[in-house]
């Protein structure tokens, strides 16, 4: 590759002042690889003998990972595609995957988007759920963790195989496994097996009999909170996917030699892009935490020595992540750390700040949506916009709109109007799979995509310099550590109650996870359940264990628009007024809670709270509200 064409493709993109000059070469003169396919064969050919990937068994052997180099990358892929090709796998089968992450995964994913369409699945959720997204998705293959890997997971993955009656269902093993692998119980009917022994026994230099992937051809399918009912499916393409992934490595804070940290599982857009093909297209390094993740209380006692052990220089995380970091003493040299990535849920500034402060890293944070395949803003280490999210990523263009709640009609809003946030450009889904036939999936997209322009759901206003400010959400998704939970599932599971008679689910405020679930039931006259029994029974019945309500409040009755709907922002308020009345009465600031006040504005919930009088009262209840993501003041009349 010629330097001039390796200075197209990689522009300066340091600062907010070098978007204009980056769009003024249309994007396809920028050389981009058509397809994750076309991305990984060139990073092979590029840096064959580079280490590509580096999967760490578990936290406790973060010095002892499985190593893969690029070349044996585009191997492991070629012969798991081959293999999924001789299971009748074509362009158009969707091949579901079912695990948390393990060093033959993401050859497992490329494979599937290579030879056919990839579905992962979340391996948390309940079996039902699972085998309907499968089904709608039309899976015929399924990857799923072995019994040695995950347990839990493969007993999903052998009900969904039965169930669906699929072709094959294949094993993941550990990495670095400790003892032999387990026989695998048969499925009747299913092939079944374990992947890595099956693929070994295909072609590893080339695809055999597999029609390529094209730019516009669907690559995957990611299930993503909706607002009613079951997670929907968004169909990505692998143009979606390349050009995602790009805007988010060409940045100008990374080196080609740098490593990146990756703990977010792979059925999460955010780990394929930003810490899969992001670094397949710079030739990175790229350090694989094990199964858990960020969810391996070991990890965290043992981050700062692995940074140092593998001279990490990026990491992508949630909020969550970072507030725990914030508080793990720095026993380590971490200079190599440049760029912390954080997205998925708010960043409360007190996160941020003790962060930063207790390791001298700025945090880089991000917003985008599974529709818009995953990131579409950023903002700048060293560049502050305070209360931004980030500017718009190049080539994808934004702009806020007013929604007529009777024709559904879009009026565009002026540069700094408040409204509901709209996204244009390379990065916007196919639509959602509502269904699929031998001819392929059944997408739509009406009601979420006008002209070329998807809805995001979120209310936002917009700077001179494409700079997004976030001023709420106007869906009612809760997002629990950047985990989107849809309210519809608690209530369906309270609803089913003998003596419940409505439920509504919103989120409460949390200083860890940004938010979590709690719900308001009414219940049948006369009947007298305790709020501990209604936990027990919602907890049972969720389906993945963060749905599960950390609190449920019997009331008379729901709130109600003037119309009759229910009023979900009626309960946030009370939620609200709720965490933060508890906060303040845990720090010495026991106020009766009418003189909290929490009332809508622009979207979001502000909040009122009496002056102490006491300065260090008052420094206490200051630090204690900023671990929220929260607008909050001190009303203007002191109080004892």
């Amino acid at each position: 590759m010629t330097l001039a064409s390796t200075d197209l493709l990689w522009p300066a993109h340091g600062s907010p002042t070098d978007l204009p000059a980056i769009e003024v070469v249309p994007l396809h003169e920028r050389g981009l690889p058509a397809t994750t396919y076309d991305t990984l064969l060139r990073a092979s050919r590029l840096w064959p003998n580079r280490p590509a990937l580096a999967v760490l068994p578990n936290a406790e052997r973060f010095q002892r990972p499985a190593t893969t180099t690029f070349a044996q990358l585009r191997d492991q892929v070629h012969r798991t595609a081959n293999l999924l090709r001789a299971l009748g796998v074509t362009r158009r089968t969707t091949v579901g995957l079912l695990s948390p992450n393990t060093a033959e995964l993401p050859s497992a994913l490329l494979a599937a988007q290579a030879a056919g369409v990839a579905s992962p699945v979340n391996p948390g959720l309940a079996a039902e759920h699972v085998e309907q997204l499968l089904q709608r998705g039309g899976a015929r293959v399924l990857i799923a963790a072995g019994p040695q890997l995950d347990p839990h997971a493969w007993a999903t993955a052998r009900h969904v195989a039965a169930a669906l009656r699929l072709e094959a269902l294949l094993a993941l093993a550990p990495t670095a496994p400790d003892g032999p692998a387990p026989a695998l119980e048969p499925v009747e009917g299913v092939h079944t097996g374990y992947l890595a022994e099956l693929a070994a026994a295909h072609p590893a230099d080339q695809l055999v009999d597999i029609v390529l992937p094209a730019a516009d051809d669907l690559a995957a399918y990611f299930h993503t909170g909706g607002t009613t009912g079951m997670p929907k499916l968004a169909a990505h393409t692998h143009a979606n996917e390349v050009v995602d992934a790009w805007t988010v490595a060409a940045n100008s804070v990374l080196a080609r030699d740098s490593v990146m940290f990756a703990a977010l599982p792979l059925f999460h857009v955010n780990a394929l892009i930003v810490t899969l093909l992001g670094p397949l297209l710079r030739g990175q390094q790229v350090v694989w935490a094990g199964p858990l993740g960020y969810r391996d209380p070991a990890l965290y006692g043992l981050f700062w020595k692995a940074v140092e052990h593998h001279r990490i220089a990026a990491m992508s995380g949630v909020p969550t992540v970072y507030s725990v970091l914030a508080r793990v003493p720095v026993d380590a040299d971490i200079s190599s750390l440049r760029l912390a990535i954080v997205g998925a849920s708010p960043l409360p500034p007190a996160v941020r700040t003790a962060f930063e402060e207790h390791t001298g890293v700025l945090l880089c944070e991000g917003y985008g949506l599974t529709e818009a395949t995953c990131a579409s803003a950023r903002t700048f280490p060293g560049h502050p916009r305070p209360g931004a999210v980030g500017q718009r990523l190049p080539y994808q263009q934004v702009k806020t709109v007013r929604i007529d709640p009777e024709t559904g009609e879009w009026h565009d809003l002026p540069p700094g109007a408040t409204g509901v946030l709209a996204i244009s450009g390379p990065t916007v889904f196919a639509g959602y799979v509502v269904g699929h036939s031998a001819h392929g999936p059944r997408l739509e997209a009406a009601g979420k995509v006008r002209d070329g322009w998807l809805e995001t759901g979120d209310l936002a206003r917009i700077d001179d310099d494409g700079f997004i400010h976030l001023v709420g959400r106007a869906k009612d998704l809760i997002i629990r550590g950047g985990h989107n939970i849809d309210p519809a599932v608690i209530e369906d599971a309270l609803l089913a109650h003998p003596h419940v008679t409505a439920a509504g689910a919103v989120g409460r405020p949390d200083p860890h996870a940004g938010e979590v679930p709690v719900a308001y039931v009414t219940l049948t006259p006369g009947a007298h359940v305790p709020p501990s029994d209604l936990l027990a029974w919602a907890a049972e019945r969720v389906p993945e264990r963060a749905a599960a309500p950390k609190e449920v409040v019997v009331i008379d009755a729901l709130p109600l628009t003037d119309i009759g709907k229910p009023y979900k922002l009626g309960l946030r308020l009370d939620a609200t007024r709720r965490a933060v009345h508890a906060e303040l009465a845990a720090h010495g600031a026991d106020y009766a809670p009418d003189r909290i006040t929490c009332r809508p504005h622009d979207g979001d919930i502000h909040v009122l709270v009496p002056t102490p009088r006491n300065e260090a009262m008052r420094d206490r209840v200051t630090a204690a509200l900023n671990r929220y993501t929260l607008h909050w003041q001190y009303a203007p009349e002191p109080t004892s």
